[in-house]
């Protein structure tokens, strides 16, 4: 049986296993005294960007499902996490085999219900079993003493991401409308803060007034809330709507051009005609 028809078995597992000794050694090389000076020359914190960086290329290619370039970025994903490795032990700290274990360990005991012998659970009490889990383990971590809801939600987050675990974690003490109507009345109270605060504090060119930065942030924080109330990915729809935005603006350009114009020197009336007809011709 293949890899692809039903999963890996006992040639596949070499393969990969050899596959990641390679890697190991590899990386070793590259950091040894007579290897390359760049990598020798980074920390876990000069690093840490790319790792950030790696992960989201991930994401995109799997967005735009490109199978080819998913297997690359996967695999410029895990060089990040073998360079990491190797620079902690390096530093005596730990090393590969260590950071393998522990996620081996951390999957089998928040999967009770697999290999515990629970039952079966559906998704849904799967779900809250896996956050009780992670609850507990936080306060294990912190000597038996509640570290709170909001405690390691990791602030090198992307901000709408952490806008979204951080309304879940508080509703999961109950800090939470009962109705997704209710967070989009929030939304709206936002928004007329902002204009309220924009009218009052214009601000000057690039240097925005404190107060309407403030309730701009309020209203992001409101919509992110509101998208997870509804069971919508924040941070998904708006790379969505993003790639929408930027569909549609270059349609915009192309139509303008065929209509023998340039699109930078057209005015706002004019643009806005060939976006309406953009979103009509899609």
């Amino acid at each position: 049986m293949n890899g692809a028809a039903g999963g890996p078995g006992a040639g596949a597992a070499g393969d990969a296993e050899a596959s990641l000794t390679d890697l190991l050694a590899l990386m070793r090389r590259l950091r040894a005294p007579d290897g390359c000076a760049w990598d020798r020359q980074q920390n876990f914190s000069s690093i840490a960007p790319y790792t950030i960086e790696e992960a989201y290329e991930v994401a995109d290619a799997i967005e735009r499902g490109d199978m080819d370039d998913l297997k690359d970025e996967l695999g410029d994903l895990l060089l990040q996490v073998v360079f990491h490795a190797q620079m902690a032990y390096e530093s005596g700290l730990f090393d590969f085999a260590d950071v393998a274990r522990a996620i081996s360990s951390k999957l089998i005991r928040r999967h009770p219900h697999v290999f515990g012998g629970g039952g079966e659970l559906s998704v849904a009490q799967q779900k809250a079993a896996w956050e009780d889990i992670k609850a507990e383990e936080r306060r294990a971590g912190n000597g038996g003493a509640d570290a709170g809801p909001l405690a390691d939600v990791p602030r090198a987050m992307p901000a709408l991401l952490r806008a979204f675990k951080l309304s879940a974690r508080a509703a999961r003490v109950g800090f939470d409308f009962e109705q997704s109507d209710r967070c989009a009345d929030k939304v709206a109270e936002e928004l007329a803060e902002v204009r309220q605060a924009a009218a009052a504090h214009p601000g000057h060119p690039g240097s925005p007034d404190p107060r309407v930065f403030e309730e701009v942030g309020d209203l992001l924080f409101a919509a992110a809330n509101l998208a997870r109330k509804l069971d919508v990915d924040a941070e998904s729809a708006l790379r969505a709507a993003n790639a929408k935005f930027e569909r549609r603006f270059r349609a915009m350009e192309s139509l303008a051009r065929e209509r023998g114009k340039a699109f930078a020197g057209l005015d706002l009336a004019a643009q806005e005609e060939l976006w309406q007809a953009v979103k009509r011709a899609e």
